[in-house]
């Protein structure tokens, strides 16, 4: 009897040790997407380790995917019968969809995505903010966002400006500069950018620097702003959307011909320790001050800026975009102790195509794989060729078209659905390679349900081998020609 318990207990551990070597593949390429293989964990590797995971690395812990909510966002979405608006919604909602999106991302005033320029305050002079309401939202954002919650009811929220009210502007205007086509700036304002500074710089976004802050650098209007804030975040808590995140400006480095706000270090330093943090603080601590939102790669700026003495009691992390990224890995370790988001996916310039899903998936494993513990996507949904107020073509995970009334998931929506379907709220991020010299970047994960990830993507031209080590076994796999894919293993 005991020599056959000993065989059966051998016997089990066997087929345990064996279910725990297979692997499902799902791999997606511009012919075929999220097709499933099954394959096994092997002893040895196939020519050089990629990547190796031991047990012991750590990243960061994930918290949350997101995406943001806009206007012509939500005028996308009403093109389509009821049916279609709620499936789309729970897909990217719904705990149990595709995406799983559990933060919400939305503008305060107008941005480049708005219908129209706006802000919720437009009487020059109110420093009692007397006219301040969010009439204009409840009828485009909030419904908007309603309906998000409907699917994810804990839906989480933070906010940023892309331009205050335009009475609180040097050039009283929603945009940092003049175009013909698309504002009605006088072009001597223009002059305020630069004044004479001609001083250029290569390699770099912005190639020249902003010498004025835009927004009046006066106590009464910072003052009013930092209240203007603590308003918008009040008055969203009444409609049931709760903010949990600030951030004091969308793209400080943008000079833009739609809402923006061109600042200055001292300027950025001023308003957020001596107005907006202790202002968010007696009003409502409940919110966090992030620091971003990060779009520039000029990394003596953003130190300028974080060397402060008075920082780590203002900002609790920090937040990067575009050209920002680059500058994520430096920052991060010079200041380690910051919380670190990325905060808007690259738009592209409305091609809707597989070059933009396979760019996606890679900035996805440079933010991942540089410590980032939320991602913030841009929108996920427009119509036609994704064209903003003020002519630019974007990209999004959903395209609708406006005369059909259909919607159809780009290739940018898989390529996302490749990580957000299993890198959950509390996963751990292992270990990372970037794809620059090879094309092959490469992410290990492991979600909260013990499951381990394996995130590579091969751009080239042809197959191309690799080998990952975890623990003690081996992924070996042939990645077919610019494909994208997620191994998940127990």
């Amino acid at each position: 009897m005991r020599l056959q318990v000993i065989v059966f207990v051998l016997l089990l551990s066997t087929v345990f040790k064996t279910a725990a070597q297979s692997v499902i593949w799902e791999c997606s390429t511009e012919e075929s997407v999220l097709k499933e293989t099954k394959l096994k964990l092997e002893k040895k590797a196939v020519g050089q380790s990629s990547l190796e995971v031991n047990g012991s690395e750590h990243i960061v812990t994930f918290k949350a995917w997101g995406t943001c909510f806009n206007e012509l966002g939500w005028d996308a979405l009403n093109m389509l019968p009821e049916t279609k608006q709620e499936d789309i919604l729970k897909k990217l909602f719904a705990p149990d969809g595709d995406l799983k999106f559990t933060m919400g991302r939305f503008s305060m005033n107008a941005n480049d995505y708005a219908r129209d320029w706006y802000s919720c305050d437009e009487v020059s002079g109110d420093f009692q903010l007397k006219y301040f309401n969010i009439d204009r939202d409840k009828t485009t954002l909030i419904p908007f966002i309603k309906k998000a919650q409907v699917y994810n009811p804990e839906l989480s929220f933070w906010i940023s400006p892309w331009s205050p009210p335009s009475w609180m502007k040097i050039n009283h205007y929603y945009s940092v500069v003049s175009n013909a086509e698309y504002n009605k700036q006088d072009p001597e304002l223009d002059y305020l950018l630069f004044e004479d500074n001609t001083k250029t710089y290569d390699h770099v976004f912005p190639k020249q620097l902003a010498v004025n802050d835009y927004f009046i650098q006066d106590p009464r209007y910072l003052q009013t702003y930092a209240n203007y804030f603590c308003k918008f975040i009040s008055a969203y808590k009444e409609e049931g959307i709760p903010v949990d995140m600030v951030m004091f400006q969308n793209e400080s480095w943008s000079y833009t011909p739609y809402p923006g706000c061109a600042w200055t270090p001292e300027g950025i330093i001023r308003f957020n320790a001596e107005y907006l943090a202790p202002t968010l603080k007696a009003e409502h601590p409940e919110v966090d001050l992030y620091f971003g939102t990060i779009n520039t790669n000029h990394y003596e700026v953003i130190d300028e800026v974080l060397s402060d003495p008075r920082m780590p009691e203002t900002f609790k992390g920090v937040g990067f975009q575009w050209e920002g990224g680059q500058i994520l890995p430096k920052l991060r370790e010079k200041y380690p102790n910051y919380k670190y988001v990325q905060t808007e996916s690259e738009c592209g310039w409305g091609s809707f195509d597989w070059g933009a899903a396979e760019h996606t998936f890679n900035l996805i494993n440079h933010y991942l794989g540089n410590g980032c513990e939320e991602y913030t996507f841009w929108n996920a949904i427009l119509f036609d060729d994704g064209v903003s107020g003020w002519g630019w073509k974007q990209n999004a995970l959903i395209r609708v078209d406006s005369k059909a009334k259909t919607a159809t998931f780009t290739p940018e929506y898989y390529a996302v659905k490749h990580y957000t379907q299993y890198v959950t709220p509390g996963s751990k991020i292992k270990n990372f390679k970037t794809g620059k010299s090879d094309k092959l970047p490469i992410l290990v994960a492991e979600n909260p349900e013990g499951e381990t990830l394996v995130f590579a993507g091969n751009f080239n031209e042809e197959a191309r081998q690799i080998s990952v080590k975890l623990g003690k076994r081996f992924l070996n796999v042939s990645l077919p020609p610019h494909s994208l894919n997620t191994f998940k293993t127990k």
